[in-house]
């Protein structure tokens, strides 16, 4: 993939870009996978049944493939997807000095896997909302299909990377906001790094909870960077680690913590993972160094599910 730096992907117009490379390269790829079966080549039409209007059939798709398929519009829409992302402070680690499409912090993640999503959303007639939340309820848009309302998606994740965020994390609160925004039945994916220190587990699913009402089915992405947040891969020199969002500090060399942190990661991740089996919530852990393959394979299985 062309390397582009984090602040021309803030510039809507390579974001797009981005977001297409992303899904034609996970549709090449498909054909080549177990996931082959997914049908993504004819997104946009349907097969014609006898006895319907020939008015919208596709006769160059016809000449193509002997087969006669029609057009879908945007209020033959088959399934409603709602991304929420979590913008505060922590997702904007880790601080970049030279950063690129293939050396990214987590909000940069999380924007292009969302436009990703709004691209292959847009490729199946899908209607598509967006919520972005911190300390407060940054952004709301309900879904809808028309590419109008995807650019305007795209422009606020574009501003997400462009804008860093020192806003602490509220995201129990704002969850039950959003869910309160989304009536009819939806699949909805959060991408979220899962800190908030002053909260405990059970007002975090309590939330969560809130978002599988109305039948809704719900994709958690857990967005961490495996190098340093789950591997804690730190030279060990001295160092002073200041939370991003209270500002507290400590001075350790990593080395001395290393095999104390991994068991602790280790044991919360496994808790996370459980705890969403218990309420059937999907739980995808998502290491921000393995590519965008992951996130568009759970929209493919999630999609299934709810059709």
């Amino acid at each position: 993939m062309k390397e582009i730096s984090v602040a021309q992907i803030s510039e809507l117009k390579y974001l797009d870009l981005l977001a297409k490379q992303v899904v034609e390269g996970f549709i090449t790829g498909m054909h080549k996978s177990p996931f082959h079966g997914f049908s993504v080549e004819f997104a946009e039409h349907k097969l014609y049944n006898k006895g319907e209007s020939t008015r919208h059939i596709d006769w160059k798709l016809f000449a193509k493939t002997e087969k006669l398929y029609t057009k879908r519009y945007e209020e033959e829409t088959n399934l409603r997807c709602h991304i929420i992302v979590d913008n505060s402070a922590s997702m904007h680690f880790p601080d970049i000095k030279n950063p690129n499409i293939q050396n990214l912090n987590k909000i940069s993640f999380s924007a292009i896997a969302a436009a990703a999503l709004t691209e292959i959303l847009k490729r199946q007639r899908d209607a598509v909302g967006l919520s972005i939340y911190s300390d407060k309820y940054d952004y709301y848009a309900p879904e809808k299909g028309s590419e109008r309302h995807r650019r305007m998606l795209l422009t606020e994740l574009s501003n997400m990377i462009s804008k860093k965020s020192t806003s602490k994390t509220d995201t129990y609160k704002y969850l039950h906001q959003i869910a309160e925004n989304i009536h009819r039945r939806s699949l909805i994916f959060l991408f979220t790094d899962m800190f908030q220190v002053d909260k405990n587990q059970e007002e975090l699913f309590e939330a969560l909870r809130h978002l599988k009402y109305n039948k809704h089915e719900l994709v958690l992405f857990h967005t961490y960077d495996g190098n340093l947040e789950y591997n804690f891969d730190f030279d060990n020199k001295p160092k002073k680690f200041v939370d991003v969002e209270t500002g507290e500090s400590i001075n350790l060399f990593a080395e001395n913590v290393k095999d104390s942190y991994k068991e602790l990661i280790d044991k919360y991740f496994q808790e996370l993972k459980m705890t969403c089996m218990k309420y059937k919530i999907d739980y995808i852990p998502v290491d921000i160094h393995k590519g965008f393959e992951q996130i568009l394979i759970s929209y493919l299985i999630s999609r299934k599910k709810m059709l």
